[in-house]
């Protein structure tokens, strides 16, 4: 997954300032990591699968095919990717996103990397996991549900008038 985590323009586009702007559960067999610069949350497990999320402010810059292009670009140009399938999702609050399996072989060995794009809230909501594929395999279902549970747009019932754009509230 060495490619993976520069996944597009985060360097070119500003991270969130507060607050995380979306909710993520760690699974069972993984470890949420502190402190980590290009995520907002990430997780690992002993045996080289990460997850991880990150909300990047794109201020109504593109929509989600434009993101989804680039995405799929990226990674076929920049880090050697093939797409492997690509299918409609929903994050668990019912934003409609897009999900992209690439694979990839490093060193002779395959790896997989999973990708949810979701944009709401001004922001483009990326949700992945990757690593070697069979470790990847052993972690399918726990990713799977970990990506399932993923929350990108506040829930109060008091929402827009009271809760911050950020979701700070969470």
């Amino acid at each position: 997954m060495n490619g993976a985590t520069t996944l597009i323009l985060a360097a070119a586009l500003a991270a969130t300032a507060c607050g995380v702007p979306f909710r993520a559960s760690t699974p069972g067999g993984f470890v949420e990591l502190d402190d980590q610069t290009s995520y907002d949350y990430r997780a690992i497990a002993p045996e080289g699968v990460a997850l991880g999320v990150r909300a990047i402010n794109i201020d109504g810059k593109g929509d989600l095919p434009f993101w989804t292009r680039a995405v799929t670009l990226r990674m076929r140009q920049l880090n050697g990717y093939a797409v492997v399938s690509e299918r409609d999702v929903k994050s668990s609050d019912g934003t409609t996103g897009k999900e992209i399996i690439f694979g990839h072989d490093e060193g002779g060995k395959p790896f997989v990397y999973q990708v949810r794009l979701f944009v709401a809230q001004n922001r483009l909501f990326i949700a992945e996991a990757g690593g070697p594929q069979a470790a990847f395999t052993q972690h399918k279902v726990a990713v799977s549900d970990a990506l399932d549970r993923v929350k990108v747009k506040c829930d109060s019932f008091l929402s827009p008038v009271f809760a911050s754009r950020t979701c700070r509230h969470w």
